[in-house]
């Protein structure tokens, strides 16, 4: 029997990847803004490991970068993309018998929402070119994205009723059948499925990135709504009356931390979905995107909570917002393997 681990954000990673926005994706009429935005983050990941950015162009990306950036830790990769969103398009890594296997799913642009014909390439494109290391398995009869899905590395799964079972995603298959088809790919034991919460403006139908998040020592951090006449208040309320009711595969109760809610933010009059549970964990440090309110402040502290052994750093994320995502969202970590 094959012994398979998904391991958790927050195990040793080799890289991260990001894919770069240029002037051919939704970014276009805000590009210098959001170019800003990516420097920071790669210099972020930079300081502290290796980082890999595919960009059709890897030239122009070199030269946005190179003053601020530690290049000795970034390895750029030409590819075409139609957007910027890698958490979705990127692969996930499951170990089998310690050996590591990149999950290449199918991605549709979240339900056939956007175009994703080049992004739903670079996976492979990555693992021909000798950029991703193991085997590459093609898993594209089934789709997926990387920010519907949380693992604590030791067997329990986390995710969303709305959004895996989104009827423009895999629509013949059943709950029952896609939970049997998750356990058995990743290897798992237990699949916790969050059916409440949402964020007004996410394209994503409510991906887990967005309002959970599973933790070091069965810790679960999650977006709270104090504000009664927030459109999110009962929503997120029976979110976090069922996160009591989970349990961890030895029975106890998850240490439940939360993280406030996002100050509104609108762009065209149309509400956006910013979100403190959007950070990134790597090696050493967490990266959580902030937005310019006193809220920030206090998002940070309760990261920290969870992660008490990592350096908690603020990324200014108001650009990525307004294109209805954040700094999870554009960015996808693969572990550290042998070689």
């Amino acid at each position: 029997m094959i012994n398979k681990i998904f391991p958790a954000e927050w195990a040793p990673q080799r890289f991260v990847q990001l894919t770069w926005p240029h002037a051919d994706t939704d970014w276009a009429y805000m590009l210098d803004e959001v170019q800003a935005c990516f420097k920071n983050i790669a210099r972020e990941v930079a300081k502290r490991q290796q980082l890999l950015i595919v960009a059709p162009d890897v030239e122009d990306v070199r030269r946005q970068i190179a003053d601020e950036v530690n290049m000795t830790n970034v390895t750029l990769v030409e590819f075409p993309s139609n957007d910027t969103w890698a958490r979705d398009h990127g692969g996930i890594t499951i170990f089998e018998d310690g050996k590591p296997v990149i999950l290449d799913f199918q991605f549709n642009g979240w339900g056939l929402k956007f175009p994703s014909d080049k992004d739903n390439l670079i996976t492979e494109r990555l693992h021909r070119g000798g950029h991703l290391f193991g085997e590459l398995r093609n898993c594209r009869n089934f789709v997926f994205e990387g920010g519907s899905i949380e693992s604590d590395g030791e067997g329990t799964l986390l995710t969303t009723s709305e959004c895996l079972l989104s009827p423009n995603r895999n629509a013949t298959m059943t709950r029952e059948e896609i939970e049997a088809y998750l356990l058995d790919t990743f290897g798992a034991k237990q699949l916790l499925w969050l059916d409440h919460g949402y964020l007004a403006g996410d394209d994503t139908d409510s991906h887990i990135d967005t309002l959970a998040r599973l933790c070091p020592d069965n810790t679960i951090l999650y977006v709270k709504c104090d504000d009664e006449t927030d459109e999110h208040y009962e929503a997120l309320l029976r979110m976090e009356e069922q996160l009591t009711t989970f349990r961890t595969l030895a029975g106890e109760p998850y240490r439940l931390i939360a993280l406030p809610m996002a100050r509104p933010a609108f762009e065209d009059d149309e509400r956006i979905p910013a979100t403190y549970a959007n950070y990134l964990v790597i090696n050493g440090a967490v990266l959580v995107p902030t937005y310019a309110t006193e809220l920030d402040a206090l998002a940070l502290a309760q990261v920290q909570k969870a992660f008490p052994n990592h350096e908690i750093v603020g990324v200014d994320c108001r650009e990525l917002i307004r294109q209805h995502g954040s700094l999870h969202c554009v960015t996808m970590q693969y572990p550290a393997v042998e070689g």
